[in-house]
């Protein structure tokens, strides 16, 4: 059995992978712009990083989510790190989630104002209802739904990093002048340690999600491969647009939302359809990071698991007051600092296996 699969389940276990990463972070240009463009020519070396990174330990945590998938009280964080350490990552994780939340939250209500006329707050109130009504339905559901938003995402971020790349890569000898500009925004004092912290963030936050996904494949080879087509669909996605804005870092480097700039930059209308696609990646982030904060305060009492939900998601939106830029800023490179134990336990186990 574990040595068979339909594409089927590749696919929605590659979506679900893709789901996490392309948050709104990602679909901004935000994220790309701090841990890969701001390094300038460096940013092809931390692609490669990642490329690594993301191969070695995605496929581990899947593997091991769906081998443990009949484990009902299987502890990922303690099989990897230790009972003390694991039991800090529990709580840590779920604690930083929420301002996460709030913050992009708070980010689709401006979007949907600031291309729609819709009020900020009724927009936002829209994304906290939409998250909550989405954890309601369960996990297996919300993977077929985050399956089909990330490779839409990708697609359109592809899109329009493609077209910037061909239309701008005459400029690539100017990057040198974009350079103090850019370097403004690194998120870390070198590009291997920002290449490191953008996998540790990522796959520690991501580490009871991405085990649960695993658990969701139909075979080992299920998991493996949707594994391996995620994080290869990633890092393609990450390199064009990573190179967009690095042909237009002169301007790009100031803005909070560089892709929206390269979209506009190509067509108005493009512009606005990017505004949907990034509603979309707000909510497939919120969706996921809802799912793993309401498991760790589940009572294990459906009706009062309801309440907490509720009490989670009227919190996130009345919390939703940071700004978008400097939490990635600073809450995205001090989670990847705390998870690089995480990543050596995941590698130690797989190595040992």
């Amino acid at each position: 059995m574990d040595n068979t699969y339909n594409w089927k389940g590749v696919f929605r276990c590659a979506g679900g992978f893709m789901a996490w990463v392309i948050g709104s972070g990602f679909a901004t240009g935000q994220e790309v712009l701090q841990f890969f463009t701001s390094y300038g020519y460096e940013s092809f070396l931390i692609v490669l990083v990642n490329l690594a990174g993301f191969l070695l330990v995605g496929t581990a945590i899947l593997t091991t989510g769906y081998e443990k998938r009949d484990e009902e009280n299987f502890e990922q964080l303690q099989y990897y790190c230790g009972r003390r350490l694991g039991t800090f990552y529990s709580w840590m994780i779920p604690v930083t989630l929420v301002p996460s939340m709030s913050v992009l939250i708070s980010g689709a209500g401006a979007t949907l104002n600031e291309y729609y006329g819709l009020n900020h707050y009724v927009g936002a109130a829209l994304m906290a209802g939409a998250v909550l009504v989405t954890y309601f339905i369960g996990f297996n559901r919300l993977v077929k739904v985050l399956s089909f938003i990330g490779p839409s995402i990708i697609a359109f971020c592809l899109l329009v990093g493609v077209v910037t790349v061909v239309r701008d890569f005459g400029s690539m000898g100017d990057v040198p002048a974009f350079e103090e500009a850019l370097a403004v925004k690194r998120s870390a004092p070198s590009w291997i340690i920002s290449a490191i912290l953008y996998v540790s963030y990522n796959f520690l936050c991501g580490s009871v999600y991405y085990t649960q996904l695993g658990k969701t494949a139909g075979s080992l080879k299920e998991a493996r491969l949707g594994a391996v087509i995620g994080a290869l669909a990633l890092i393609a996605a990450i390199t064009v647009i990573s190179t967009a804005i690095l042909l237009n870092g002169g301007e790009a480097a100031a803005l909070d939302i560089p892709n929206l700039y390269l979209a506009k930059k190509i067509s108005w209308m493009l512009g606005a359809v990017f505004s949907i696609f990034l509603v979309l990646g707000i909510f497939s982030s919120c969706s996921a990071m809802m799912w793993i904060v309401c498991q760790k305060f589940s009572l294990k009492d459906p009706e009062k698991d309801r309440w907490i939900a509720v009490g989670i998601a009227a919190g996130t939106f009345l919390m939703g007051l940071l700004s978008f830029g400097d939490l990635i800023a600073t809450l995205y490179p001090f989670i990847g600092y705390c998870g690089l134990i995480y990543m050596i336990g995941v590698m130690r186990k797989k190595f040992k296996k």
